[in-house]
């Protein structure tokens, strides 16, 4: 009988993230914040997993992902990078963490896969944050681009949600991210067309959350694709499952039994 542990599974890397476009591949990837769930989403064969920003909302409750710090995507991002055998775990540069000067970029983007272990970093901005960019990707620390809708923008957009329709200046921004050294791009709640321009436009990776199918592949936020926000139902979602009623379920019942003293019984007992 042999010994030998299993094979690990073939990394997902960023030249392999790029390769996908040119063999027409669509690159699979959801949000991760805890272990067991990047653990689970690794092993059902997902190509990336992106600690997002997103965990001020769908993890702490706020209204916004503003308040999120670096230490905390730190944080998340060790735990998912520890997870992860086969996805490319990509992880979002909060507020405040670039918006200085590229210097400053440069330092948070280093601190963060430094002390996660993962593989790549995310910031919103094209054209406004080119130097950015460039300033990150000439120090081999791969970064993505985050274009559309920018969650970080807010407060200067007037609320979430809102569909970007400014073709002109939405490819400017890919062009300017993809010059710079972007390794892809992710477009966020831009009309399919534009997107879909946008994709045919640059040679690197598009994903898309709420931009149709024309992407060269797709994220969602995995709080909601499993349906954990019963009363979260905007048009881009499909939801996979509906963890808030499944969940719902299940706590009523234990909560029915350990009352009725239907458990623990005797099974659930030590002798």
């Amino acid at each position: 009988m042999s010994n030998a542990s299993p094979a690990r599974p073939k990394k997902f890397t960023v030249p392999r993230f790029l390769a996908a476009k040119a063999k027409k591949q669509k690159i699979t990837m959801l949000t991760a914040y805890d272990y067991l769930s990047a653990k689970i989403m690794d092993e059902a064969g997902l190509d990336c997993l992106l600690v997002g920003d997103t965990l001020g909302m769908v993890v702490q409750g706020k209204s916004t992902t503003l308040p999120v710090t670096v230490d905390e995507m730190i944080y998340h991002g060790e735990i998912v990078a520890r997870a992860a055998q086969r996805a490319l775990v990509i992880i979002d540069m909060p507020f405040m963490s670039f918006h200085v000067s590229p210097a400053q970029a440069l330092e948070n983007a280093g601190r963060i896969l430094k002390e996660t272990g993962a593989d790549a970093v995310k910031l919103e901005g094209g054209v406004n944050q080119a130097k950015t960019i460039e300033a990150i990707a000439s120090a081999d620390i791969p970064v993505m681009a985050h274009l559309g809708l920018k969650p970080q923008s807010v407060r200067a957009i007037g609320g979430m949600g809102k569909i970007q329709r400014d073709e002109d200046q939405l490819i400017a921004d890919a062009l300017a991210a993809e010059r710079a050294g972007a390794f892809g791009i992710l477009l966020e709640m831009i009309t399919a067309p534009i997107a879909q321009k946008i994709t045919d436009t640059v040679t690197v990776p598009t994903i898309g959350i709420g931009s149709g199918p024309g992407c060269d592949g797709q994220v969602l936020v995995t709080p909601d694709m499993l349906g954990m926000n019963a009363d979260f139902h905007p048009r881009f979602l499909k939801k996979y499952a509906n963890f808030a009623s499944d969940m719902t379920t299940a706590v009523q019942a234990y909560a029915n039994e350990v009352r009725e003293g239907a458990f623990p019984d005797e099974s659930h007992s030590h002798s």
